[in-house]
């Protein structure tokens, strides 16, 4: 008899440690160029690029840092309207 492991809600998205699994295939393939990049032209520029996106996508209880910070930028520079019921110009 085979036994199975199922996650609470099979709706949620695959993450390991602390990020998803397309961010971490990213940071992989951030790290790898950048490695390229410090072997051939020794700058370590696109090895910082990819520390800054892996700190940027490390999600703590289902939100990012990245998610933050954009829901925190359209709140302060998005036009907002406010109005109020009953008021006669």
């Amino acid at each position: 008899m085979r036994k199975y492991i199922y996650p609470q809600d099979l709706t949620a998205r695959a993450t390991m440690w602390l990020w998803q699994l397309n961010d971490l295939a990213a940071i992989g393939a951030l790290c790898l160029a950048g490695v390229f990049c410090a072997a051939q032209f020794g700058t370590a520029a696109p090895l910082l690029c990819a520390a800054g996106y892996a700190f940027l996508t490390v999600r703590f209880e289902g939100q990012s840092i990245r998610d933050f910070l954009h829901s925190a930028g359209a709140y302060f520079f998005t036009p907002r309207e406010f109005s109020w019921e009953g008021e006669t110009e």
